[in-house]
Order: structure tokens, then sequence, then C-alpha cells
């Protein structure tokens, strides 16, 4: 029947099996009844397909074989790369992914193809049950562009839509060649640099890319002038399984940071995402932190930003600050936990948090420094001689300590009604735990001196100008431009202060009128 029914179905070939008229009858019957055969299996095919059953749950997840694709390539020279992954349908019905789609689209380094369909966003894409698919990415990097054009790390997301949930797969490639350091794989992780208490010079003339948290300990880290540091954010786990902010460069008790920038090659501390669109976004990276009596710490001519929290100084630690800038943090830019703060030149501004915060006492001494936080509630300066080591509102475990702190020819200005928050946890008990003086400042306070605060303020605070009177001051503060204004009231309002006879871009300060704050002003 079957070797009959092949050749039947061949019409040219009839004729050749027509040899009477019950052939032909017989013939004609056999292809009248496997015509209706075939009929029947093309009908219960059609019927079939079009009676496939869906997965239709919005909890039905993807198998998907990575988290991340990696281009674990360092782009020297222009060039293009292709990795993939398979998508999974685990069901025992047929699954369909309404949207795969790359985050950034038609901006993004990546590109990508679906099973044979190249497309940066494909629809209504169907995987049998138990079966799966491939999906492939390229990324061309050009590393001879500017580094807002070809990142040192790029990227992205690809989203995959299924019943209403959304599932992901971080796409990550590298676009420069950099000193990675640990490497280009610590994301997350902690590592420990020791050189025997000598020291690690980052003298390579390609910038430096940090991943993770990097400890240094016994340890003198010297930063030469015009280096480049980029510093890759995210979130770390720690072995207790809590999450810290990553990015983070620390030093221990015998580990010692030297930043020697100067005016015309300042070291640059930053996040890693230069596009346009991240110039100003803060928190990008965790922070530099100056662990409990880390000792020797000098900063010169740094330009530290879009941290989290630009630079820590723990508890008994010691910093001289000079010529430098930290703005931009997602909480303060400079804090100090009980330590000791020497800063000369120095501009902190826009931050989510206080400029700067100083808690549980400590020794600080700033001079000629401009504190600006415009757009946010949170005070310039806020310092305190007490902490709750419970981290609680009720405060069942406080501590206190020594507060010594003095400004001298400095700024301290924002758009809130007081920029100046000052907490004294002793009082009465001992007034030595909480001394403070402004000489020669401008500051912005008004509540502050109500009854029950600093109504004595301004007898600590003299000669002061309170900014709350008006004046002009910056040439524009909303564009984060500090220089002062022509008709400045800061102009020739300092006092000369000796060993500073320079300002922060390096420029002669008037040795009898200097202007206050960081820089001094030019015609």
């Amino acid at each position: 029947m079957k070797y009959l029914f092949s050749k039947v179905r061949l019409r040219s070939h009839m004729p050749i099996f027509a040899r009477s008229n019950t052939a032909i009858v017989l013939l004609k019957g056999l292809v009248t009844e496997s015509y209706f055969v075939s009929i029947l299996i093309v009908g219960l095919m059609i019927a079939s397909c079009t009676k496939e059953e869906f997965v239709t749950s919005t909890d039905a997840q993807l198998g998907l074989s990575v988290d991340t694709l990696t281009f674990d390539t360092v782009f020297t020279a222009r060039g293009s790369a292709t990795r993939s992954f398979r998508i999974r349908n685990t069901h025992d019905k047929f699954i369909r992914i309404s949207r795969i789609y790359i985050e950034q689209a038609q901006s993004s380094f990546f590109r990508m193809n679906v099973d044979g369909i190249a497309a940066n966003q494909v629809t209504d894409v169907e995987i049998p049950p138990n079966d799966s698919i491939w999906i492939f990415f390229e990324v061309t990097i050009n590393p001879d562009q500017p580094l807002s054009l070809s990142p040192f790390v790029i990227t992205d997301k690809v989203k995959f839509e299924t019943n209403g949930n959304i599932q992901e797969v971080i796409l990550e490639a590298w676009g420069q060649n950099a000193n990675y350091l640990p490497d280009r794989f610590s994301r997350g992780e902690q590592r420990l640099f020791s050189c025997n208490m000598s020291e690690w010079v980052w003298d390579d003339p390609r910038p430096y890319v940090l991943f993770g948290a990097v400890f240094i300990d016994s340890c003198e880290l010297i930063i030469p002038a015009g280096t480049q540091i980029f510093v890759h954010g995210g979130f770390g786990r720690n072995s207790d399984g809590s999450f810290y902010n990553d990015g983070i460069l620390y030093f221990f008790r015998n580990g010692r940071l030297n930043v020697q920038g100067t005016s015309d090659n300042p070291v640059v501390i930053q996040g890693d995402r230069l596009e346009e669109n991240f110039q100003e976004v803060a928190g990008q990276w965790g922070r530099i932190q100056l662990g409990p009596l880390s000792k020797g710490n000098r900063i010169d001519h740094a330009i530290i930003k879009n941290a989290t929290l630009g630079l820590l100084v723990d508890s008994l630690a010691e910093v001289k600050i000079t010529n430098s800038q930290i703005f931009n943090s997602s909480s303060s830019a400079l804090a100090g936990y009980q330590a000791k703060i020497t800063a000369e030149n120095c501009l902190f501004h826009s931050s989510g948090g206080n400029n700067v915060t100083l808690i549980l006492g400590g020794d600080y001494d700033f001079s000629y420094c401009t504190l600006a936080n415009y757009g946010t509630p949170s005070e310039a300066l806020r310092a305190t001689n007490f902490t709750c080591l419970d981290g609680t509102p009720l405060c069942t475990e406080p501590k206190a300590a020594r507060l010594d702190m003095v400004f001298r020819n400095s700024i301290i200005i924002g758009s809130s009604r007081d920029e100046i928050s000052l907490v004294d946890a002793v009082g009465d008990q001992d007034p030595s735990f909480f001394q403070y003086q402004f000489q020669d400042c401008i500051v912005k306070v008004d509540e502050l001196t109500d009854e029950g605060g600093f109504p004595d303020f301004f007898n600590f605070c003299d000669p002061c100008i309170n900014g709350e009177e008006g004046g002009n001051l910056f040439v524009d503060e909303d564009n984060w431009d500090f220089h002062l204004d022509t008709l400045s009231i800061a102009e020739e309002m300092a006092s000369p202060i000796e060993n500073i006879r320079l300002d922060l871009e390096g420029f002669d300060r008037d040795p009898e009128r200097p202007d206050i704050g960081c820089y001094e002003y030019r015609n």
C-alpha cells in the first residue's frame, strides 16, 4: 500500500500502471483513499498547531544560562567580539516571550541577534516545551575615542518580558587599555595589598580602574600628579550577607595615602561612567577611607567626585588636605569621626548630605575653605561631640569625645536658612568638650542662634559676615562655579595667614587684604 501510494502521487507515472479497466478503478480508489488520508493528516497537524498550549502564569521564568555576559577582552585597538547564551523553556508547554530588548537601545554599544533575527528589540518569541534558543551579542569598541564615547567599563542590560514579569542579563565589556586593580573580575570582592612598609607608586601613564574594595596595609600609596583613577561602583556583600556600596579604597593603620597633584595636573578620582549623562550623577562609587589610627596621610591638588562619601577619616586617623575639591557625593564630601583633619584652600560642594560632617569630636582646622551646599536641605557643616554606638533613635549607648574645631577665612553657605548645625551632647557638664571658633568667615545661620540653640554663636564667630543678610558671593553657584563674583562680599575680607600665600588654583593671594574662601578674586 505504501509503495502504490507513493507511485500514485507521481501523476506523470500513472499510465504505466493502467493496463486494464479493473486496474484503473483500483488505482482511482487508491488515489481517492490516499487523498483523504493526506487531508486528514494535514488537518490534524493544523489543528495541533492551533491548539498549542502556552504557559500563562506570571511567575513563569525563563532558564537563562548566565546572569552576566562578559566580554573579557581589553580592546587596545578598534575591534569587535561576539558572545552568546541560551534561553531555555523548562516548562511542558510553549512559552511566549513578549519582548526581548537591550535597555539602552540605539545608544548601546551592544548589538543583538535572537535566533537569527538581528535587532535590538524582538517581540513574540516562542520556544517549544523543554527546548531552547540561542541569543548572540556583538560589541564594537574604538579605544582611540574619548572616554566619554569609549569608557573603561561598558555595561548594559538585555531584558526579557514574559507574562508581565521581567528578567535581565547584564552585558559587560571593557573599552580601554588601563591598569585594572585588583583585576577586571573583582567586582564585589575585597583584596588586601601590602608592600612591606615600602612605597607603591601609581606612575603608569595608563589610567587606574579599581574594582571591589581595595585594602592597603603596611604600605604608602603614592599617586603622582596627573594620575587618573576611575572606580567601578555597585554593591558588594559582606561575610554576614549584608550589602555595602562597592568601589572602596581603604587604608589600615599601617597604610598611608600620599596624593601629589599640582595645580596644572591634579589627581582625579571619580566613577568609571564617563558618558555625558553621568557627569553629575552622585553615588557612583563608594568612598576613600582612612581607617583608625592611619597617620601621615597627605592629599594635595586632588579632585574627588561622584562618590557615595568622598573621604572618610576614621577614629584617630590624621590627614592634611590642600588645594583639593570634593563634590557631588550622595552623602558627605568629607566626614571625620573623632579624627584630626587639616584643610587649606579646599572646595567642598553639592552634597546629598552635609558637605563636611564631623562626628564624635576630634581636632579640625580649616583655612581658606569654601563649603557650598545649594539645592539640598542638609547643612554645609555639621559638627557634634558624640555618637550613638547602638545606632538607634533612643541612643542607649551614647559616647562623647572632645571637639576642637577652627575655621579661618572660610565660606559656609547654601540654600537653607541654616548652613551650620552644632550638637553639643555634654553641655554645661564640661564646656571643654565643645570648642569651636570661626574667624573672618562668611556663614549662613538663622535658627541656630535661637534660645535653646547657640544664642552666643557670634561670640565665637568673630568677625563674621552672616550670608543670611544677602549679598553677592559666587559667579554661578547653580552651575558649580564658586569663583568670587565681581561684587562678592568675600573680597578683601580675610586676614593673611602665614605660609598660605596661594589660592586653590595657585594664584597669589593679596598679602595684606586677601579674599575669603578657596579662590582669590581675579579680574
